[in-house]
């Protein structure tokens, strides 16, 4: 079996893109694909390179058995292109700023994460830093709609489980 890597991105690397990570590696230590699936978290901004999670996104994903306090933020850079097989971006902000960045060879790889969530509209997770506690559990709720949508499709596309 061919190895997939998964990269998520955000802004800064300490709310959404290391929230989608947590939750998406659960998933896939779940249904036994952790040996197979490599995932990681970048920002598209350098503010917290080497910062911890915002305590607020690890309180939330504690709350719900996540543990991120191991994470690290780091920023994207041009070589995570040719590494990862999928790099989701968390809004249109930041996708614009990866389609910028992205070798002409790797365009493909770009899309957006919550397009692999079937129950919600639109194709951007909003960023929770600004807002209260309700918008920390709302990316989380997004985000374990589009990291089980993501694991059907990546089973589906480049393994034989379903």
């Amino acid at each position: 079996m061919k190895n997939v890597a998964v990269l998520f991105c955000c802004m800064g690397n300490i709310c959404r893109s290391p929230t989608a990570e947590v939750v998406f590696r659960a998933k896939v230590i779940e249904a036994g694909l952790g040996d197979f699936i490599t995932i990681d978290s970048v920002g598209t901004h350098d503010y917290h390179i080497g910062d911890t999670p915002d305590l607020r996104t690890q309180k939330a994903a504690m709350q719900r058995g996540y543990d991120m306090s191991m994470l690290r933020g780091r920023q994207v850079e041009v070589a995570d292109f040719s590494r990862f097989d999928y790099v989701l971006a968390m809004d249109n902000a930041n996708m614009s700023i990866l389609n910028r960045m992205c070798p002409q060879d790797y365009r493909d790889r770009l899309g957006m994460f919550l397009q692999y969530a079937p129950n919600y509209q639109g194709n951007e997770v909003p960023d929770p830093y600004y807002g209260g506690d309700r918008g920390f559990e709302n990316v989380l709720d997004m985000v374990e709609d589009a990291a089980a949508g993501l694991l059907l499709h990546i089973k589906q596309n480049h393994f034989q489980v379903i």
